[in-house]
């Protein structure tokens, strides 16, 4: 924008220079010209005078040495039947074309022009005054007046595209810092603001950002707030949850519902914690996946055992950490692992892999006859809510990655994460010979 402001002050400034500088180089060429002129016509009428008084040759060659011209061998008096006085740069056809017309009378030579004024003397005689310009005479002081005009257009039309440059980078500026500021609000900054700068309407378009931006976390401040309030809400029947699984007697169900219950309490502390630290400062979290898949594990494990299906963990030696809030993560592995348990038959094996490069939960099943619509919030071909993989998907780009959904080398379904989206292939240009 900052350029294209300068070219066009460049252009118009330019253009503008042009339609003055033009006519005025013109018109300073004409004014020498005619200053050449009139000084030649002031010397020859100087010689008239003498003429009018004394035509004697003798006077005439004093009064010829003794004008500008003339000590400049430019001016010259031609009588009848006489050589003429003083050096003369014509030729005798236009001296006596000039006698016969008796008028005064500009003719082109060599070098320059020649004035030519024809008198009558009072023996009836008629005498022709010449005066020799020479060319340097005819365009005196014009180059210097050119000079002079070429740089007061360039000082002109620097100027303005300095002045254009300088109005350009505030404008730009203004513009760079409200788009700067839209970004980062967009990537979380909820407390960004933009100082209102630049002309008129960008101001109006700052203050409108700094309104929206307040506006926004307002809107999210109460949405935080009500997502703490509706999970503050359900501690009263987990409560309840809680006492009749206390109630129940040792065995296997009894400890499956106890740990659900903890696990439930710590969810909801989870959600409240995280619905009151705001988005910026929940981006900010890092979770370590091994760890989170672990304790999940122990939770599934046991429902396992009881359905009888056999499954393992490959990798896992070394910490993965990757840029989720923990109770984002919890529900990304709850999610991967109960798709197995939710639409694989009994005794139906599944793996855990999980590395570096992300998380893959394959079983045995019968796949996923839709990948594609497995995905879509809101449906599922399972008469479920649809937001499972969903979860698992918005929880991939959030890190940068890639969702995976494919044919198990266990013959069934495989869902899994990838923290980094795969590089695409480079297409190579084969040259033929």
């Amino acid at each position: 924008m900052r350029w294209t402001l300068n070219r066009l002050a460049l252009a118009i400034t330019s253009m503008v220079a042009l339609a003055f500088l033009v006519p005025l180089a013109v018109a300073t060429r004409q004014i020498a010209y005619d200053r050449a002129v009139s000084d030649a016509r002031q010397q020859a009428t100087s010689l008239v005078t003498v003429l009018g008084v004394d035509a004697d040759p003798t006077l005439l060659t004093n009064a010829v040495a003794s004008t500008t011209a003339g000590s400049e061998s430019r001016l010259a008096v031609h009588l009848p039947e006489m050589a003429a006085i003083g050096v003369s740069h014509t030729s005798d056809a236009q001296i006596a074309v000039a006698a016969e017309a008796r008028r005064s009378a500009l003719a082109a030579v060599g070098g320059g022009m020649v004035y030519l004024q024809p008198t009558v003397l009072t023996d009836g005689r008629t005498v022709v005054v010449e005066v020799f310009v020479p060319d340097a005479e005819l365009t005196r002081g014009v180059w210097a007046a050119w000079f002079v005009l070429g740089g007061l257009a360039i000082v002109l039309v620097a100027g303005s595209t300095l002045l254009a440059d300088r109005l350009g980078s505030r404008l730009v500026r203004a513009t760079r810092e409200l788009s700067g500021s839209a970004r980062r609000l967009g990537s979380g900054e909820l407390d960004t603001r933009v100082t209102p700068d630049g002309p008129r309407e960008l101001r109006d378009a700052a203050n409108a950002f700094n309104t929206m931006a307040d506006d926004l976390k307002s809107l999210l401040d109460r949405e935080r707030e009500l997502a703490a309030d509706l999970s503050h809400r359900l501690r009263t029947p987990l409560t309840a949850l809680r006492l009749d699984a206390e109630a129940m007697p040792p065995g296997p169900i009894g400890e499956r519902m106890r740990q659900a219950c903890d696990l439930l309490d710590e969810e909801l502390e989870a959600i409240i914690k995280g619905a009151r630290l705001g988005v910026q400062a929940r981006g900010q979290e890092t979770t370590d996946l091994v760890e989170v898949l672990a304790d999940r594990l122990a939770f599934w494990s046991v429902l396992a055992e009881d359905q009888e299906r056999p499954w393992e963990v490959v990798g896992g030696d070394e910490p993965v950490l990757v840029a989720v809030p923990r109770s984002e993560l919890i529900g990304v592995v709850d999610a991967m692992l109960g798709n197995v348990f939710s639409h694989t038959p009994e005794r139906v094996a599944f793996r855990v892999t999980v590395s570096p490069a992300g998380l893959l939960v394959d079983d045995a099943g019968p796949g996923i006859a839709n990948p594609s619509l497995s995905v879509q919030r809101g449906v599922s071909g399972a008469g479920s809510t649809g937001l499972g993989l969903d979860i698992v998907r918005r929880a991939a780009e959030m890190v940068g990655g890639q969702m995976v959904i494919d044919r198990s080398p266990l013959g069934g379904a495989r869902v899994g994460i990838y923290l980094q989206a795969p590089a695409r292939p480079r297409k190579v240009r084969r040259t033929v010979s």
